[in-house]
């Protein structure tokens, strides 16, 4: 089972920001554009214009660590989580 988070950035502020490498590199995070992860099989979640959007793929168990760097992230205006098979 794998969790995606759907994470709207706020406004003018650096992606770069949204994970640290540790944390990408303890739960070997992906995170990707709409486009990347369309590329590599991600479908159903709808474009939203006028927001930059980034998913972050991530093993169920490695959830509330992703969910925990959100929830205290300045370049996060807001968050969804969806969990897939």
């Amino acid at each position: 089972m794998m969790v995606v988070f759907e994470v709207f950035l706020a406004t003018g502020s650096d992606p770069a920001r949204l994970l640290t490498e540790e944390t990408k590199r303890e739960t070997k995070a992906q995170v990707m554009t709409m486009d990347e992860a369309r590329k590599v099989g991600f479908q159903g979640i709808p474009d939203t214009p006028g927001h930059e959007v980034r998913l972050i793929a991530v093993a169920k168990r490695d959830a509330p660590w992703i969910h925990r760097a959100l929830e205290g992230n300045e370049v996060v205006a807001s968050f969804r989580v969806h969990e897939v098979d």
